[in-house]
């Protein structure tokens, strides 16, 4: 194919804020003319509450790209900030607002969104963590056509991924991203010649809503099946964490799996068998879940161990207790 045969690239607008969007703002970059990204404002943070810009900000502009911050995105607010860039396609991933029917209709191609779960499983804003607070087996990306309802939209492609027995869902936010810009960039390569997308009461599976995941979420119930225990930690991980009650201290959990300890027959929930090199032994309901790492008050992330040298447990010491 010589360069007058080649395709000719879309016009397009990438609209993203957070890490999980910088491997589909690369590949739009890649495959398209990317005139415009769209991003969330600077907010304050860390204890000097400074200004810190949204990644995919920092990202656009180190590839020289224009980036709008528009506080107010309704009542044709965005569509009128987008109208001179002429896009053909706006791709959207994670980006943090709920777009109006201007914005969905602006383009010729319409608006594709990235999203981390396998429709129609996981609408929502958490479907990361919700899936594996779940105990699903597999997640995935799917690349859908928006629609003004929320992650409603017909599906163009999806691609799923195991989800690993102990993987936290940080670590499956790390992958889901990279295996979204991956599939993007192929799917962008082909557009607009690609088969229409399918209606999502085509596809198989229930229509499952990933609400947001709140503070008060966090704590574990250690009257739950030992894998139910071990979800809840792992989904929490990195945020709020999964957390439990030592006395008047909160304990902050990570690195949960299965103990090879055999769950004594008249052991209550929450009571700590022992803590070895492999973490701290505790009893769910039904078998033993082992903690590999805490975090107590104003204390740093460590090894299980470590921190009962410090703290250490007598026999039949309980977590959650009241």
């Amino acid at each position: 194919m010589t360069n007058s045969d080649a395709k000719p690239k879309l016009r397009a607008v990438f609209m993203g804020s957070p890490d999980f969007a910088l491997p589909s703002l690369r590949a739009v970059h890649q495959r398209c003319e990317l005139v415009a990204v769209v991003s969330q404002p600077d907010r304050p943070a860390g204890r000097g509450r400074k200004l810190k810009p949204p990644p995919v900000k920092v990202l656009a502009e180190s590839l020289g790209v224009p980036v709008l911050q528009p506080t107010k995105v309704r009542k044709g607010r965005l569509s009128a900030l987008l109208e001179p860039y002429a896009p053909e396609i706006i791709v959207v991933t994670a980006y943090g607002r709920i777009l109006g029917r201007d914005v969905l209709e602006l383009p010729a191609h319409g608006c594709v969104n990235v999203h981390a779960s396998l429709l129609p499983r996981w609408r929502g804003a958490a479907p990361i963590q919700r899936a594996v607070l779940a105990g699903d087996a597999e997640s995935g990306v799917a690349i859908m056509r928006m629609d003004i309802g929320c992650d409603t939209g017909p599906v163009y492609r999806m691609r799923a991924t195991p989800i690993g027995p102990e993987e936290t869902a940080g670590a499956l936010f790390e992958r889901l991203a990279e295996l979204g810009g991956e599939v993007l960039g192929e799917f962008l390569a082909e557009f607009p010649d690609v088969p229409p997308p399918v209606d999502q009461a085509e596809l198989e599976g229930e229509v499952v809503h990933a609400a947001k995941l709140e503070k008060a979420e966090g704590e574990v119930d250690w009257s739950r099946p030992a894998r139910a225990v071990i979800d809840h930690v792992r989904g929490m991980d990195p945020w709020p964490a999964a957390w439990t009650s030592r006395g008047d201290q909160r304990l902050k959990l990570y690195a949960a799996g299965s103990s090879e300890r055999a769950r004594p027959a008249d052991a209550r929930p929450g009571q700590v068998l022992e803590v070895d090199a492999a973490g701290m032994h505790v009893c769910a309901g039904d078998a033993v879940v082992r903690v590999g790492e805490v975090q107590a008050p104003g204390k740093r992330r460590m090894a299980a161990r470590d921190y009962a040298s410090g703290q250490p447990f007598a026999a039949g010491d309980l977590l959650g207790a009241s």
